[in-house]
């Protein structure tokens, strides 16, 4: 599926934009500040930006910028009231991939969203692998070895995101964040109930721990380090 996140202070548009998309298939995330939605682009691993130009706390070309300069290639459609020429410049020098000006067609957005996905450079893996464990995103399954693994739809979620950052340590709030989509509260224990149900479906006795917790900060997955 693919993923899209939207970055709009204004609930209205950011709603209407996230249900044009969904009822078109796409997985929508929402952001309403600048910051948090820099801060789920950075981490978070999406095929496509929406993105306000007036955000609370951080302008959106700010964002863009930002981003860019992590080496974040995903495309990213701005959405501005500001539609002078000089304005829309701006904004693809600033790293924008496309301009729309507001107010729009929501048809006409999903019609620019499905071309810049078409023109995506690098486009994302269907099947995750790390050593004898497969992920198929296509057709939602996993696999370790022979052994097919009966997963959760949440599980699927986070299981894809720590193979797609596979060997770095993810913390529980980007886990938090990104799978249930909310701000991380220190005080639950649901990421760890999720990942710890993962870990005795993923890792069974015998086989080589792949799923690693990182005391203190959160978990890795990656093969036996010797």
């Amino acid at each position: 599926m693919v993923k899209v996140l939207v970055i709009e202070d204004d609930n209205e548009t950011a709603r209407q934009i996230a249900e044009e998309l969904a009822r078109h298939g796409y997985d929508v995330d929402r952001e309403s500040t600048g910051p948090a939605g820099l801060s789920r682009a950075a981490t978070a691993v999406y095929d496509l930006i929406t993105l306000d130009r007036l955000l609370p706390e951080l302008e959106g070309l700010a964002i863009v910028e930002t981003l860019r300069r992590k080496g974040v290639s995903t495309p990213v459609l701005v959405l501005s009231a500001l539609g002078e020429v000089d304005e829309r410049v701006r904004g693809l020098r600033a790293g924008g991939d496309d301009y729309m000006v507001k107010p729009f067609a929501y048809a006409e957005l999903r019609a620019r969203v499905e071309a810049l996905l078409r023109r995506s450079p690098e486009p994302r893996d269907t099947v995750l692998r790390l050593g004898d464990l497969e992920l198929d995103l296509l057709s939602r399954s996993a696999r370790r070895g022979r052994r097919a693994l009966d997963l959760l739809p949440r599980e699927l979620r986070i299981l894809e995101y720590l193979m797609r950052h596979e060997g770095q340590t993810v913390t529980r709030a980007m886990l938090f964040e990104r799978v249930w989509g909310y701000r991380f509260d220190p005080r639950t224990n649901l990421v760890d109930v999720h990942v710890g149900r993962l870990r005795r479906k993923v890792d069974s006795p015998g086989d080589p721990p792949l799923l690693h917790t990182v005391r203190g900060v959160g978990f890795a997955l990656h093969a036996a380090r010797a």
